[in-house]
């Protein structure tokens, strides 16, 4: 009954994923750009460097719900690996329900209020030649409340695995391999 909204959290992350894959391809040609103009001939700016920023942080903050849905952010398996998968999936819902939702909702509680007080009073960088801090501000609770979709979806797969009605590969994304890796990438550029 609900695999059908988890699905779709699942799209919504894989097409924002799509979308920060090119934030991180021009955080790169801007970075390099900078170093070579800084070297070349001594000269830099400011609001180059913080749009390098805002761009490191937009890929932090809008790609970590994509990593929750392929299971790779970091994690202790150590212990949790020697256990059944039912007594995994167990572990996994019990720190969604304990940890990631409340912290993720406490960050939203406060990230909205810092953010658009930013917005409010048009907030700039300190810097000089620096750029307006809202868009970096808004990433925060941006990022959280798409960190909450996404650990409502793994929620919802958790429990269907637990009552039987799915298998477990919907929430087993993780590449093992390089030409896994590759094939998973392929796959998510052919969502976009």
């Amino acid at each position: 009954m609900f695999m059908p909204l988890s699905r779709r959290i699942d799209q919504l992350n894989d097409k924002i994923a799509g979308l920060v894959s090119w934030a991180l391809l021009l955080a790169v040609v801007i970075c390099t750009g900078n170093a070579l103009i800084r070297y070349a001939f001594n000269s830099s700016s400011n609001a180059w460097l913080e749009i390098q920023w805002y761009l490191f942080a937009a890929i932090f903050m809008l790609a970590s719900s994509h990593t929750l849905r392929r299971d790779e952010h970091v994690r202790i398996d150590v212990i949790a690996g020697r256990f059944s998968k039912r007594t995994q999936v167990w572990i996994d819902l019990f720190g969604f329900l304990l940890f990631l939702m409340p912290i993720c909702l406490v960050i939203l509680y406060y990230g909205v209020p810092f953010a658009l007080l930013s917005i409010t009073s048009a907030e700039m960088s300190s810097n000089a030649g620096g750029l307006i801090v809202w868009p970096a501000k808004l990433l925060v609770p941006l990022g959280f409340a798409l960190l909450i979709l996404q650990g409502v979806s793994e929620i919802i797969k958790r429990v269907a695995f637990l009552a039987g009605k799915i298998d477990g590969h919907e929430f087993a994304k993780h590449a093992t391999t390089p030409e896994e890796e590759i094939e998973a990438i392929k796959a998510a550029n052919q969502l976009q």
